[in-house]
């Protein structure tokens, strides 16, 4: 008769992994870490200047936006890691439908997020070896501006949509949680002109999310109406 290690029952075949609900954790780091990126770029690079590029004559400036480019990388991890949190509380009640614009579209936020760092990025490199052209500036910022503001903030809105979708049918977070969410997707869909601040509604809505799954977490009640 074969004996078995004390704690080291067979493996069952198929047996799905668990994401720890500790996990959760990353929804606060991408919140923060994105909210003080976008701070950081808002107030050191205006959004209308006289001169192409003046900002990079300060180099305050060029410290605080070389900073928050670099926040940028370990934002878009943690929020893959996020992603995972939200799909382990589906758990089997995924809708493929759903799961896959959810997920294409939390995949697509977070390329055309690193996209739009690395040209920015580009151009302060370029700026630490001389001022870089007024051509170069004006496409690089235009490029930037594109690809955060009209792209990746509108995925991030699609992100939203869905989650609230899913959250709706599963009532894996409070319902406060899902108007807010749907009000809040609304806005970034179509108002993202109103104010260049109007992009902190993401990372605030997915701070409040980390918040809330804390919370049932940590509530035995809320626990067992989520997985029923």
């Amino acid at each position: 008769m074969t004996e078995v290690p004390i704690g080291q029952g067979p493996l069952r075949a198929g047996s799905p992994l668990r994401t720890p609900r500790a996990a959760a954790v990353a929804g606060f780091i991408f919140s923060v870490l994105l909210i003080v990126a976008i701070v950081l770029l808002r107030v050191s690079v205006p959004a209308r200047q006289a001169v192409p590029g003046s900002w990079l004559t300060d180099s305050r400036n060029r410290a605080a936006v070389a900073i928050a480019l670099n926040l940028v990388p370990f934002a878009g991890i943690a929020f893959l890691w996020f992603i995972g949190v939200i799909r382990d509380r589906i758990g089997e009640r995924e809708d493929r439908f759903f799961a896959t614009v959810f997920l294409g579209s939390g995949l697509l936020f977070v390329a055309m997020l690193f996209a739009g760092a690395a040209i920015a990025g580009g151009i302060i490199a370029e700026a630490s070896s001389g001022t870089p052209s007024a051509d170069t500036l004006v496409l690089g910022r235009s490029a930037t501006a594109y690809l955060l503001n009209v792209y990746a903030i509108r995925m991030a809105a699609v992100f939203m949509l869905t989650t609230v979708t899913i959250a709706r049918h599963t009532e894996i977070v409070s319902r406060w949680l899902t108007v807010a969410g749907l009000v809040s997707a609304l806005v970034l869909l179509v108002g993202i002109g109103i104010s260049p601040w109007v992009a902190l509604l993401f990372p605030a809505w997915i701070l409040a999310l980390s918040i809330d799954i804390f919370a049932a977490g940590a509530s035995p009640s809320r626990r067992e109406a989520a997985q029923g």
